[in-house]
């Protein structure tokens, strides 16, 4: 009995170490999901063992059973030792995986340190990369500066040289100090629209109607009407700058006017590819100089308005100057300026010679409207511009006709602004002539009831 009481208590023992492993095996089954099912399996086995050995210890066999039961008991033993075994490499392989899976701390130590100095290196990196950038910012500075510097020198070269060749140009551009055998008559104005291509061939064809040799020349470069008006505009082969330049003759630029009885007249027509600094005072002037050497008593020069190069050019060789106005006061002001420069920067104001003749011409002169006040009068503009008068041309719509004609007014014996053109060229050479066309020209109606 006593061997039979110790027989059972080690197998109480037993069984409790194995309810203790299954407890084990059964919080190690939590964490590996995957593996659940086996261990359950494992643990029903060594359930079934137990029971067995419980069954064994109540029951009353009698001593062969007991050793057969012994043996059986033994054999329980192992497969209990084995599943516990079983059990114990599981949990070294659950911890195993468990290692794999969760990195020692000297592994994230290292994954620290490597991190720490990538983090130097990419911060080595960057510096240098900041400086490199840096220098190269210098250097494009530097090397921006010494562009600027070359494009400075280099615009400084050029402006020098333009400097050198506008001296050498000026001193090339010598005006001609020859007195010429021809009589110069400019016609300006300040203002532009106040008809001086008109009187330019006008006065023009009346001096070629006198007998004289004259040559109308027109130095509005670039927007050449006087050929229109003389009705040549067809027959320009040649130009005035191309006689400048030396690409023609002057005999080759020169057109003869066909409407003037007796060839005494000739057209010198404007370029209107060029610009007005194509003209300059050395060329104008040797031109000048070979009309006249060819016999030409009177050269009449065409003047663009206002004050630029080309109006100044036509100036400087005048004799005589025409001051074309409108009776309004922004066309008298202008030429009051004009009257100004022929004093100052004329060849003879220059050369100390008799001073520039200047004869004042009034155009598009209407009575009635000066009478109401509409338009400046006779005395009030030469009040204003104190020169003499050379005559008053009235408004007409002749003008107009005999432009799109291509004929001077002029020719236009029974025009009013004709007739005055006239009287205006017998003044101009000398003789007296009263002027016309000075009051409104009444009807029966208003001279009867004295209106």
């Amino acid at each position: 009995m006593a061997r039979k009481k110790t027989t059972s208590a080690s197998k109480t023992t037993k069984t409790t170490a194995a309810a203790d492993n299954k407890e084990k095996l059964i919080k190690s089954d939590e964490v590996e999901t995957s593996k659940s099912e086996e261990k359950i399996s494992t643990n029903e086995t060594s359930s079934d063992c137990s029971t067995e050995t419980q069954v064994d210890a109540n029951a009353k066999v009698d001593s062969s059973e007991c050793t057969d039961k012994k043996e059986s008991n033994e054999e329980s033993k192992d497969e209990c030792t084995s599943d516990k075994s079983n059990e114990e490499s599981s949990a070294k392989d659950e911890k195993s995986e468990a290692s794999k899976e969760q990195p020692s701390q000297e592994k994230l130590d290292q994954v620290a340190k490597k991190d720490t100095s990538d983090k130097s290196k990419a911060a080595d990196v960057s510096a240098a990369s900041e400086e490199e950038v840096k220098s190269s910012s210098v250097e494009q500075e530097n090397s921006t500066e010494k562009s600027e510097s070359k494009d400075n020198i280099e615009t400084n070269e050029q402006e020098a040289n333009a400097a050198d060749v506008a001296t050498r140009n000026d001193e090339e551009d010598k005006p001609v100090d020859d007195i010429f055998k021809a009589h110069i008559i400019v016609v300006t104005s300040g203002k532009g629209g106040v008809g001086k291509t008109t009187t330019a061939a006008s006065i023009s064809t009346g001096l070629a109607q006198k007998g004289h040799k004259t040559c109308v020349i027109d130095f509005d470069v670039g927007l050449r009407n006087l050929d229109l008006i003389m009705g040549c505009e067809r027959r320009v082969v040649y130009d005035f700058i191309n006689v400048l330049h030396g690409e023609a003759r002057l005999n080759q630029a020169l057109i003869r006017d066909k409407n003037t009885e007796g060839g005494n007249l000739y057209v010198l027509a404007a370029s209107q590819t060029k610009d007005k600094d194509s003209l300059t005072y050395s060329g104008v002037g040797r031109v000048l100089k070979e009309l006249s050497d060819m016999g030409f008593e009177y050269i009449v020069c065409d003047s663009p308005a206002g004050i630029e190069s080309g109006a100044l050019i036509a100036l400087y060789y005048a004799d005589t100057a025409i001051v074309t106005t409108n009776p309004e006061i922004s066309s008298v002001r202008d030429s009051d300026r004009i009257i100004g420069i022929l004093d100052a920067k004329s060849r003879r104001a220059e050369n100390g010679w008799k001073p520039v003749d200047h004869r004042l011409l009034l155009t598009r002169y209407v009575p009635s409207r000066v009478r109401k006040d509409e338009m400046l009068s006779l005395d009030d503009i030469h009040e204003l511009l104190t020169i003499p008068l050379l005559g008053v041309i009235p408004e007409s719509a002749d003008v107009l006709k005999a432009s799109n004609k291509g004929l001077p007014i002029i020719m236009f014996d029974k025009s009013e602004a004709g007739m005055a053109y006239k009287d205006a060229v017998e003044r101009l050479l000398g003789d007296d002539v009263p002027l016309r066309f000075m009051t409104e020209n009444k009807g029966w109606f208003s001279k009867l009831f004295g209106k």
